[in-house]
Order: structure tokens, then sequence, then C-alpha cells
């Protein structure tokens, strides 16, 4: 039996990845975890008088609830997914979960429209880097 990570950022965007990645673990009889990670560099841009903790605290309560969503999702298709919330770089973060997880596989969502984190070309340039430091199968689906 292997392991299947599966990024998630939530949200109706994140079910067709979700549910590609519950379809796989339900195929294959893999464990699945869905993770989400919390990355607040971008307040180092702006000049605004924010608290990072603040920030940081309310991004952690809405990963955990996406996160909470996506097992939902999962348990009523019979996949009981783990979850796993991490802070830090995103691509980082997700080469760290693989090894950590010992992932034999990594679903990514496919980038839809101008509100993706990323396009396609950097996306499938990611998905290469991960396997070849990984050795774990990346699907972009």
């Amino acid at each position: 039996m292997g392991r299947i990570l599966c990024a998630t950022r939530g949200g109706e965007q994140s079910y067709r990845t979700q549910d590609a990645a519950i379809s796989l673990a339900l195929e294959r009889g893999d464990e699945l975890v869905f993770i989400f990670v919390v990355n607040v560099e971008f307040l180092r841009r702006t000049s605004r008088a924010v608290r990072p903790d603040t920030v940081t605290a309310e991004m952690d309560r809405m990963g955990k609830f996406l996160l909470g969503i996506a097992q939902e999702r999962a348990a009523e298709q019979g996949v009981d997914a783990k979850v796993d919330l991490r802070h830090g770089r995103l691509r980082d973060q997700i080469k760290a979960a693989v090894r950590q997880a010992r992932a034999t596989a990594v679903v990514l969502g496919r980038p839809t429209g101008t509100r993706s984190f990323f396009a396609l070309k950097s996306l499938q340039q990611f998905a290469t880097e991960l396997e070849a430091e990984t050795r774990a199968e990346v699907l972009i689906l």
C-alpha cells in the first residue's frame, strides 16, 4: 500500500483535485493525506501595520477548516484521509511533506484561469523537480 499526498487550498476550485486524489486512493488502495501550507511571506511586501502572528492564526484556522472539509469529502467517498497543516514556502513544504510521509504519489491541481498560484509550465517544472528529489510519482490533475 502506498500513500498519496494531495496539496489543496480548499474551496470549489480544489474539489476537482481532491476528487481525483480520492478516486486514486480508492483505485490503488492507498492512504491519502491532504496538505495545506500557510505562507505569510506576503506580509513583508506591505506597508500596512499588521501583526504576522494574528494573520498566521487566522490562516491556520482557515487551513484547518478547509482541510476538514477535504477530509469529510473523502470520508463521504469511503476514504479515511489524514491532514497536514504546514507553514513556510509552498514548494519547500510540499517536498518536506512528501519525504516525511514517505508518499509514493503526489497530486497537484491543474491551474485553471488566472487565479492559480502556478502557471502550468511552472507547475510542470516543479513536478519534475519534485519527482527527481523525492522519487514520488507526481500527477497534475
